[in-house]
C-alpha cells in the first residue's frame, strides 16, 4: 500500500527511526481501524521485492517494520530474506490471523477480538500489545498474555478516539499489574505518519 521512513511511534521500538513498509490487505475489520484504506488489496498496486528493498536503502535507519492492513495474509519468507541480506533489523506488526511466516527480529502480536489468532504466534511473540477500547479488553489482555512466552513484553495502549476515557482504567490497571506496560501512539501527537 505505501512506504514512507518515519519514527516507530508505538510499542517496544518507540523512538527509534523506522522504515514502515505497509502491505494492502485485511480480512480482520476493526471497527477503530485508523488504515481502512489498507483493507482491499486490490486498491494499491503490487511492488516487487527489489523495490521495497531499494526504497528502504534509500534512508539511514536500518529498522524496517512491515505491518498493514494484515501483513501475514502473505508470505513473509522472501521480503524478510531480502531485507535482512542487506542489513535491516526486521519487526512485523501483525493481529497474528494467519500462520507466522517470514524471517522476524521482532514479533508484535496486537490480537483482536473479530479474528482468533493463529497458534504460531504466540510462542514468536516478542511484544504483546493489546488496544484498550473499553474495560473488557482488559480481561481479553490477560487471556493472551497467559499464552505467550515469559519474557513478551506486555503492553497496554488506549485506542486512539477514546484516549481520554480509557486512559486513566489503564494508568489504575497497570499500577495493580506492573507486569504491564503502557504502549502510547506517540506518532499522532508528534503529527507524523
Amino acid at each position: 500500500m505505501e512506504a514512507f521512513y518515519t519514527l516507530q511511534g508505538e510499542g517496544a521500538h518507540t523512538g527509534r527511526a523506522a522504515y514502515f513498509i505497509r502491505l494492502g490487505g485485511c480480512d480482520v475489520g476493526c471497527h477503530w481501524c485508523d488504515v481502512k484504506e489498507s483493507w482491499d488489496a486490490d486498491h494499491h498496486p503490487k511492488t516487487s521485492i527489489a523495490n521495497i528493498v531499494a526504497g528502504a536503502l534509500a534512508h539511514r535507519g536500518r529498522l524496517a517494520v512491515i505491518t498493514g492492513g494484515e501483513p501475514l495474509m502473505y508470505n513473509m519468507d522472501a521480503l524478510t530474506r531480502a531485507l535482512q541480506e542487506v542489513g535491516f533489523q526486521t519487526n512485523i506488526e501483525t493481529s497474528g490471523a494467519y500462520p507466522l511466516s517470514g524471517q522476524w527480529d521482532w514479533v508484535c502480536f496486537s490480537p483482536k477480538k473479530f479474528k482468533v489468532p493463529h497458534p504460531s504466534i504466540y510462542p514468536a511473540a516478542n511484544e504483546l500489545k493489546v488496544i484498550i477500547f473499553n474495560k473488557s479488553d482488559f480481561a481479553f489482555a490477560e487471556e493472551h498474555a497467559a499464552r505467550v512466552g515469559k519474557s513478551c513484553k506486555l503492553l497496554l495502549q488506549p485506542e486512539w478516539s477514546r484516549r481520554e476515557q480509557m486512559l486513566p482504567q489503564i494508568i489504575d490497571y497497570i499500577k495493580d499489574n506492573p507486569r504491564w506496560q503502557i504502549s502510547l501512539q506517540t506518532h499522532k501527537f508528534m503529527n507524523i505518519p
